[in-house]
């Protein structure tokens, strides 16, 4: 038996992590035991109890050109601890030989350090304590260590997690060989993951129609998207317990998870983020609606092509056939993925994950990005029409008015009319003056008066 800790109960860990485990125990031989720990006090486990540990997902979206709705039932979770109540099972699985992995999904806030923590505490410090705790019973333990797989969603997290832990056995001055062990037994493994989770039906149509589906009333159902990438650095003897190839999700083991980084940020999150003002502009409303809109499609797909892919490693075939499968998400017709969520802090966004490829093409060709160009002539359109309204700063877009959410001081700047290559100058914004390339500043000024005179331009 191979037992998991899982630090979290929500729907991306049981969408994600837990359904690639199940897949394994159903269909490869696997034994797999998933123990869940609930890590803050909010929230009730209830439904798990209800329902003996058992649930359901649904896959909804487009594979291979069909829609599909595929159901899998999720049985690999053996327990659910809420250690606010009673922590014995919890520390039990500190001194259990077969624990062999610990996940977790505590939100990017959640790796932290809080020098004031204390190590009799336990509901009032952060997840990292709490690990240092769990971990420091194992070694009192006599037992080996584990793997640590964090899924949050921050550069390095299990190098970062690792950080938290070593400064706790400092700040509570633990023993040195409990420092060696934690540094030696140990293998904190930096993961990138991938699957959109919509999680519990929101409205009571689509429950409704995925309960028939199911055939049973389920309380933990959730809904994600076919597709799934789990990219895990490979450390120690990894290969042993995680499996690689496709189990329900897609599972790489690589020495280069920096690769798998690049490529989602740069593809998929990078086209989201030149899509979006341009798509709210031209009166789109979700993702599937720029998929279904020739003008809309093809500008997120030459933008691709020209202006992306050729800049995200040397091996295009492999980028592309990622690209590929990032459209046929884009044209998932059940996400629902709303454009306006989507361009929440846009500017810090456009800076992460679309200036390096638009630096990129400069590089290489020596003049500015056409498309890329174009979508932050939309970002900055966008922008620059801001209104306050009481607490909140509102754009009119076709049919409607929507409300953008960023920082403060980047909306203010605009709610009061300042110029936009000023704001495209700013190094504090940007690490560096856009304005230093040649030709930018002017493009951009051009193409924003077009836009406001109502001129379409992709």
């Amino acid at each position: 038996m191979i037992k998991i800790l899982q630090y979290g109960e929500g729907n991306f860990l049981r969408t994600f992590v837990d359904a690639y485990f199940n897949h394994l125990n159903k269909n490869e031989g696997g034994m797999y035991e998933v123990n869940i720990v609930k890590p803050i006090t909010f929230g009730t486990l209830e439904r798990f109890e209800k329902q003996n540990n058992k649930y359901h997902i649904v896959l909804r979206g487009v594979e291979n050109g069909n829609v599909v709705e595929n159901v899998v039932a999720i049985d690999a979770v053996h327990s659910v601890i809420d250690p606010f109540k009673d922590d014995a099972p919890y520390y039990a699985l500190a001194k259990d030989p077969e624990l062999k992995i610990i996940v977790s999904n505590t939100t990017e806030a959640g790796i932290c350090f809080n020098g004031e923590d204390k190590m009799d505490g336990f509901d009032g410090i952060t997840y990292p304590a709490k690990l240092t705790k769990f971990l420091f019973e194992r070694f009192n333990a006599g037992l080996d260590g584990v793997y640590l797989l964090p899924v949050e969603l921050i550069d390095n997290n299990a190098d970062e997690l690792k950080k938290c832990v070593d400064k706790y056995i400092a700040l509570w001055a633990l023993p040195e060989a409990f420092r060696k062990w934690n540094d030696e037994r140990n293998f904190y493994c930096n993961t990138l993951v991938d699957r959109i989770v919509s999680g519990y039906p929101r409205d009571e149509e689509t429950k409704a129609h995925l309960t028939k589906l199911i055939g049973e009333t389920d309380e933990l159902m959730s809904v994600g998207e076919p597709f799934g990438l789990w990219a895990v650095e490979k450390k120690g003897n990894i290969a042993a317990y995680v499996k690689e190839g496709v189990h329900n999700i897609e599972v790489v083991l690589t020495d280069n998870i920096g690769y798998y980084k690049k490529r989602k940020v740069r593809v998929l999150n990078g086209s989201h983020t030149n899509l979006v003002p341009a798509a709210l502009t031209l009166g789109a409303v979700t993702v599937y609606d720029c998929m279904t809109d020739d003008k809309l499609s093809a500008f997120v797909q030459e933008t691709l092509k020209e202006e992306v892919i050729p800049f995200v490693s040397d091996d295009i075939a492999a980028t592309t056939a990622f690209a590929d499968s990032v459209k046929e998400r884009f044209e998932n017709p059940y996400l629902n993925h709303q454009l306006v969520s989507i361009s929440l802090n846009s500017i810090s966004k456009w800076r992460a994950r679309v200036l390096p490829s638009f630096k990129d093409y400069y590089a290489k060709y020596g003049k500015i990005a056409p498309k890329l160009t174009v979508g932050f002539s939309y970002l900055m359109a966008l922008y620059s029409s801001i209104e306050k309204q009481g607490d909140g700063y509102f754009v009119k877009v076709p049919d409607r008015t929507i409300e953008l959410k960023d920082d403060l001081p980047y909306l203010e700047y605009f709610a009061a009319k300042k110029p936009i290559e000023e704001f495209m100058a700013d190094e504090k914004v940007w690490g560096e003056d856009l304005t230093a390339y040649d030709g930018f500043a002017k493009s951009v000024l051009h193409n924003v008066e077009k836009i406001k005179e109502g001129v379409c331009l992709i």
